[in-house]
């Protein structure tokens, strides 16, 4: 989840059902969302503390960490290696890629990853391989060192509100499909434009 000065309330960790993928894809979009309100709801609300900072790590990394690695079914020696690959490189995102630039982080955070791998899962009914190859391109993107901008879409400007009122809808009202659609073009161009279109100044 987004963070600054320890202004976090911490979300219950999502993490996949066994045999019942399409729900626990649902939950990590739903955490998605949830992850980018909390800290403008912590602000808003005055309950900024570091005991929330530290639990909202713990709930990311459950539930972006962990949670996520189950959906790529690490089944056999490549796709165990693979989920704990997925595993550590969120653990290092949060725990060592601090960047000290206000609004801004180093390496992908760990929730995009999680929202792409999802939306990719409903959308290919669970191919391994196309999720495979997308969670090791997410694992050289969390752990790269490259810069991307600190995400409070709710505390900036209108059309990235609506941007997450559309997300919203999408994930709590419209079709799985239609959903997914939605999180994984937005997710994807947060990846690949992330100064262009998600900076402050964009």
């Amino acid at each position: 989840m987004g963070r600054k000065g320890g202004c976090k309330v911490g979300f219950p960790p999502v993490f996949p059902f066994p045999r019942q993928y399409q729900l626990s894809c649902w939950l990590l979009l739903l955490g998605f969302l949830l992850d980018l309100a909390d800290g403008a709801v912590a602000r808003q609300l005055n309950a900024c503390s570091a005991l929330g900072a530290k639990l909202d790590d713990f709930a990311d990394f459950t539930t972006f960490g962990l949670g996520t690695a189950l959906l790529l079914q690490p089944h056999g020696v490549l796709g165990g290696l693979l989920s704990l690959a997925y595993v550590l490189a969120v653990f290092a995102r949060l725990c060592f890629f601090s960047s000290g630039i206000p609004f801004t982080y180093r390496g992908l955070p760990c929730p995009y990853p999680s929202a792409l791998l999802a939306s990719t899962f409903v959308l290919s009914g669970g191919h391994v391989a196309l999720l495979r190859v997308a969670a090791a391109a997410m694992i050289a993107a969390m752990a790269d060192c490259g810069s991307y901008p600190h995400d409070r879409v709710l505390e900036s400007q209108r059309w990235k509100k609506v941007v997450y009122a559309g997300g919203v809808l999408a994930v709590l009202l419209a079709p799985a499909p239609v959903a997914a659609v939605y999180c994984l073009a937005w997710a994807a161009s947060y990846i690949a434009f992330p100064s262009a279109l998600w900076s402050c100044k964009a």
